[in-house]
């Protein structure tokens, strides 16, 4: 089996803790991927200005799955974006304006929007995610193609929340966990395994050439649709049921280690 495209999740997967990786070994295992002709997919919950800044030299010769599938690019050239339409939107504001105390920011092509009424610290947090982030006075006043919303709230009370959500926004919006206290509200099947599909069909390929890495909920999709899939060291124990293999934590490397696999033809690249 040749592999074609490798495609990795970056918070708790492709980055370590502290939000970084080791790019002297990744830019030459990327030269080396790139003289291979196998492609490097970069597919996250996270805003795509916020994802291209870890690549400043290589932008535009990988591809982007952002948004958890929402925005796709493919070497610096949009292919495709979801969008709510406007009575869809306003539903979705509706319901997370009626819980008190709920901060959420609601991303656009354009930008990312927060409240101006929103903690200082949590607008703190979400910069660090959103890149391009706009405080708003009113989030029913945006002009923009919006396709997600991002939440962050303490672990205990996500199962709660997402419960709830799943009723009130049946069929507008699924609710997907991305660790770090992050829920997402994503477009029903706009996930990331839909945004790597798209980027399959252009290039001519099928799942069986590809190659996936995640730690949280918000790959099981892509964990899924790959043989060579691959949960975290850190990964919970229902992400590593899913993946077919398993590799180092986010702070041994994990992620480049199986890149490093699969240029050195070792298990389980050596059929």
């Amino acid at each position: 089996m040749t592999v074609k495209v490798i495609v990795t999740d970056m918070d708790g997967t492709f980055l370590d803790d502290a939000k970084a990786y080791d790019r002297s070994r990744f830019l030459s295992q990327f030269r080396e991927l790139q003289a291979r002709g196998i492609e490097f997919v970069v597919a996250s919950g996270n805003q795509f200005y916020q994802l291209i800044s870890f690549f400043p030299e290589i932008k535009d010769d990988i591809s982007f799955v952002a948004e958890n599938g929402a925005l796709v690019y493919e070497h610096g050239k949009e292919i495709f974006h979801g969008e709510l339409t406007r009575h869809e939107y306003q539903i979705v504001l509706g319901e997370l304006l009626k819980s008190e105390g709920l901060n959420f920011v609601a991303c656009g092509l354009e930008s990312a929007y927060v409240s101006k009424s929103a903690p200082p610290e949590f607008v703190e947090l979400m910069s660090h995610h959103y890149h391009r982030l706009k405080q708003v006075d009113d989030y029913r006043e945006i002009d923009d193609k919006m396709f997600k919303f991002s939440l962050n709230l303490p672990d205990s009370e996500i199962p709660q929340l997402v419960d709830a959500l799943h009723v009130s926004l049946d069929g507008i919006m699924k609710p997907v966990t991305s660790g770090f206290g992050f829920v997402d509200l994503i477009i029903p099947g706009l996930h990331k395994a839909n945004g790597i599909t798209r980027l399959l069909k252009r290039w001519q390929l099928s799942p069986s050439d590809c190659v996936t890495i995640g730690d949280s909920g918000n790959d099981a999709e892509m964990l899924r649709m790959a043989k060579f899939s691959f949960a975290m060291g850190n990964a919970g124990e229902a992400i590593k049921a899913i993946a077919n293999f398993q590799t180092d934590d986010n702070n041994q490397q994990g992620a480049l280690n199986v890149i490093q696999a699969v240029l050195d033809a070792t298990p389980p690249f050596n059929a």
